[in-house]
């Protein structure tokens, strides 16, 4: 058979022989940590591959693709023609549910954490853990498994890992892990993370300055950190990727800055939780948080939402989140059960461009305004139709009219 006329799995087989991949799964973080791993190789001299839920890239170029295999096939293939060595790869459960670890097994696998999410699809928190354990149970003889020592899915990850396979842990609490950090500073637009000593973190110089505001970010940058290092990347490289990276879009990204305004793709109880936790420690007054749930989806997960809202922030503005097929206004009922008894200033707008409006325009110095749930997604889902709509260009447009 010629070589134009090889099988798609021939195909696949080729790339993933000239390929080592470093992949990351989790409920959140994963699109971040993957973004770090291919700037870290960049700052290696070498051509980065990143492939994640919100595109794929090969030495800076997009790589266009009607479909999500076509995408990943084109992806790989013209990674090896550029000669590059390292696939930075974003795992989602689904993928892995339909034995994605099986077809392109990882030599490397970060674990950010697990949360709730997508049960609409999983149907239970085992099998969604289940799903995501595949991508370590699949790593080979001397991979290795990069894990989050904080969150407590590690304990079952480690029973499932193969003899063999190398076991490492980074860390915001425990100084025992393999990275980990004793201090994090916060500024707009900026973390530093000063490590616990270890023989890695002095190579890193004691400290991670990143461009980036967040603990969710310090503990995406440990995991890359471990990651690249495992991989062979010096130590100078992996600082410089790291302090190099620039925020994924709609990952705590910056609208403005005076009130400090910011799109989050949070969309999780837990994902709120470190979002708000961030902008707490920026705030010197009120966090106002405008956000909502996704229709036709995980429905026990609304209450848990209004719940962490309403205990992290000030102000809560309630909103819609693509609600697809569902009217919105019950949506909103069974999220404020969540806040049947409210500590924040609680208003409900369905209109999500009203909402941001709202937001934007009630914040004064010292306030953080966080617009959550949808990040990068530019479109907004309402029976059937597919609507063009951004969190980032109506709350720029809000703080223009201010």
């Amino acid at each position: 058979m010629a070589a134009g006329q090889r099988t798609v799995g021939e195909r696949f087989a080729a790339a993933r022989s000239r390929l080592r991949t470093i992949a990351t799964t989790g409920t959140n973080g994963k699109t971040t940590t993957t973004s770090m791993v291919a700037a870290i190789v960049e700052a290696a001299g070498e051509p980065a591959v990143r492939l994640t839920t919100v595109g794929a890239w090969v030495a800076g170029e997009l790589v266009p693709a009607p479909t999500p295999a076509e995408e990943f096939l084109g992806t790989v293939e013209r990674a090896v023609a550029v000669g590059a060595r390292t696939l930075a790869l974003e795992v989602t459960s689904k993928a892995l549910a339909e034995g994605l670890a099986k077809r392109w097994p990882a030599d490397i696998a970060i674990f950010t954490n697990l949360t709730r999410d997508h049960l609409d699809y999983h149907g239970t928190p085992e099998s969604y853990l289940a799903a995501k354990a595949q991508l370590f149970m699949s790593l080979p003889p001397g991979g290795t498994a990069i894990v989050n020592a904080d969150d407590p899915a590690v304990e079952l990850l480690r029973e499932v890992v193969p003899a063999g396979v190398h076991w490492k842990t980074f860390s915001l609490r425990d100084p025992a892990a393999t990275l980990a950090a004793s201090a994090i500073e916060l500024q707009p637009g900026a973390t530093r993370v000063v490590l616990v000593p270890s023989r890695l973190a002095s190579a890193l110089g004691g400290v991670l300055d990143l461009r980036v505001s967040g603990a969710v970010h310090a503990q995406n940058a440990l995991g890359a950190a471990l990651a690249a290092h495992a991989a062979g990347y010096p130590p100078d490289a992996i600082r410089a990727g790291l302090e190099a990276f620039r925020s994924v879009p709609g990952r705590f990204e910056v609208v403005a800055t005076q009130p400090l305004i910011v799109v989050d793709y949070a969309h999780t109880p837990d994902g709120l939780v470190g979002t708000l936790a961030t902008a707490r420690e920026l705030s010197t007054r009120h966090v106002i948080c405008v956000f909502g749930c996704g229709g036709d989806r995980d429905r026990g997960k609304r209450p848990q939402m209004a719940a962490v809202v309403d205990a992290r922030a000030d102000v809560a503005i309630l909103t819609t989140d693509n609600p697809r097929y569902e009217d919105p206004a019950s949506i909103a009922r069974e999220v404020l059960v969540g806040a049947a008894v409210p500590r924040a200033r609680w208003q409900v707008e369905l209109d999500r461009a009203a909402a941001i409006e709202i937001g934007v325009a009630m914040a004064g110095p010292g306030d953080v305004v966080v617009i959550a749930g949808k990040g990068h997604e530019r479109v907004q889902e309402v029976r059937g139709e597919t609507l063009p709509f951004s969190d980032v260009d109506v709350a720029r447009a809000a703080f223009a009219r201010r």
